[in-house]
């Protein structure tokens, strides 16, 4: 009782609701630990059934012969199945995109958060995010009706789907990626630490390439990372316009990707074919983690200096 005989509050209802947030945060937290096991999972899963439906047919071939050789003819009387040129072009495709992309991205991204203006920079993201939602066979698209004839009559060529417009369509494909991802980071860069390189006397190009864009590092490269994992995945857009062709890589040649490879033939595949194609599907997957791999440990050493 209080002073003047009032009742004191009573408490059970803070506990009550005390206690019911303890069980709602234990439930969410086992919600978030199922998805992340469910992630895992299928991770697990992906990677068994790749490496269960790919080792048979490269224990028949051979490894030597499946990884180098260079004719791939699945359908012959006497059929011969080698990937070099395949593994050569994804490899080319990718590395032509990431040359071209990542600096238009880079350079794009630090200017929409660090120099442009408000209206600018929100009318440019709403294009990057209008880029992002296209579908791939939109790209393909667009650039077999439009690039592939440019292609032609501007290097005088009997056909102008090229290794070069696969590189082409790539690099625009990656674009949103890293723009995106970048600017985020950029702009979550702690403003002190520009207005401490303004004090210093650093300009602001100085300030924004030698501490912005040091500071925002791991978002840099994981949208880089983001940008890689698309070019090397990407197969309908590439199918339309790098004319699918089964040759070694020439800049100006008709030729074949890892991701079309399996997408052009299963379909009406059966047999060793069928298993020579999931093994392709194998590399590719070995493929992309080993670049992940290699940029993650890129970014761990940036971030441990």
């Amino acid at each position: 009782m209080g002073p003047r005989g009032e009742r004191w509050p009573k408490a059970r209802p803070h506990l009550r609701n005390v206690f019911m947030y303890k069980v709602i945060d234990r439930i969410m937290q086992g919600v978030f630990l199922f998805c992340g096991l469910v992630t895992v999972a299928c991770v697990l899963v992906i990677t068994v059934y790749l490496v269960v439906s790919g080792l048979p047919a490269i224990g028949e071939i051979g490894i030597i012969k499946f990884l180098f050789g260079k004719v791939w003819a699945s359908t012959a009387s006497n059929p011969t199945y080698g990937i070099l040129p395949f593994i050569l072009t994804s490899i080319y495709g990718t590395f032509g995109a990431i040359i071209l992309g990542v600096p238009i991205g880079f350079f794009t991204a630090v200017y929409l958060s660090k120099v442009a203006p408000l209206a600018v920079k929100k009318s440019v993201g709403f294009v990057v995010s209008l880029l992002a939602s296209i579908p791939s066979v939109v790209y393909g698209l667009v650039g077999m009706l439009v690039l592939v004839p440019a292609i032609r009559k501007a290097f005088n060529l009997a056909d102008g789907a090229t290794l070069f417009a696969a590189i082409i369509v790539l690099a625009i494909m990656i674009l949103p990626s890293i723009i995106n991802v970048s600017m985020t980071s950029l702009d979550a860069v702690p403003r002190k630490y520009e207005e401490g390189s303004l004090a210093l006397g650093a300009t602001e190009l100085e300030t924004y390439l030698r501490v912005s864009v040091p500071a925002a590092r791991s978002g840099i490269v994981a949208s880089i990372v983001l940008g890689t994992g698309r070019a090397i995945g990407e197969a309908m857009a590439v199918m339309m316009v790098s004319g699918n062709v089964p040759n070694m890589p020439e800049l100006f040649g008709s030729v074949r990707f890892l991701t079309t490879a399996v997408a052009s033939e299963m379909s009406y595949s059966s047999g060793l074919q069928q298993q020579a194609l999931f093994s392709i599907a194998l590399v590719l997957f070995v493929f992309i983690m080993l670049i992940n791999m290699l940029l993650r440990k890129v970014m761990s050493g940036g971030e441990s200096k």
